[in-house]
């Protein structure tokens, strides 16, 4: 599963979305080749996700998100899960630069951002985020969501993600 030329899966530049590809994405599961992925993953630039998080995920905010389905298959005759590639497709400038703490790296042009070193304190414009409960903040490496989707997944024994408080 790689971009021809690159060893990194990502979204095309200037854009979130899954890159062209001559196949879907083959994800192998069999106790010989390690554990079997948790309901969420990180994958290059995207999540592996299990068929039970993409469902919370788009009964929670399906605007947010777009999905790419993976061939699971294993090497026994047990059928394997469903997985997908799922990307956080939403970017909103809603980080408050002038009521959040923390250093940002500008280097004079559109890509500035802010340094994780140090656990920046983000604040966020109410008006923009809206009702999204999950987006990618622009200039910020990290996807935010809110306690609704936090809530969702901690309710659901969602295995494998982790939350931390943008707030510091």
């Amino acid at each position: 599963m790689e971009n021809i030329g690159s060893r990194t899966l990502m979204s095309p530049p200037g854009e979130r979305s899954f890159p062209t590809l001559s196949e879907p994405p083959r994800l192998l599961i069999d106790r010989s080749l390690g554990r079997a992925p948790n309901d969420w993953e990180l994958f290059h630039d995207f999540w592996l996700v299990s068929d039970r998080m993409k469902g919370l995920l788009k009964a929670v905010d399906r605007e947010g998100v777009a999905f790419l389905k993976c061939e699971s298959r294993s090497l026994g005759r047990k059928p394997a899960p469903d997985y997908w590639l799922c990307d956080v497709i939403r970017v909103l400038d809603a980080i408050d630069e002038e009521k959040s703490r923390g250093e940002i790296l500008d280097d004079g042009t559109e890509s500035r951002r802010y340094s994780p070193m140090g656990g920046p304190s983000l604040v966020f414009k109410e008006e923009i985020v809206g009702l999204a409960h999950i987006f990618r903040p622009r200039f910020w490496g990290d996807i935010i969501c809110d306690d609704a989707m936090k809530d969702a997944c901690k309710a659901a024994g969602m295995r494998g993600i982790r939350f931390r408080d943008a707030a510091g």
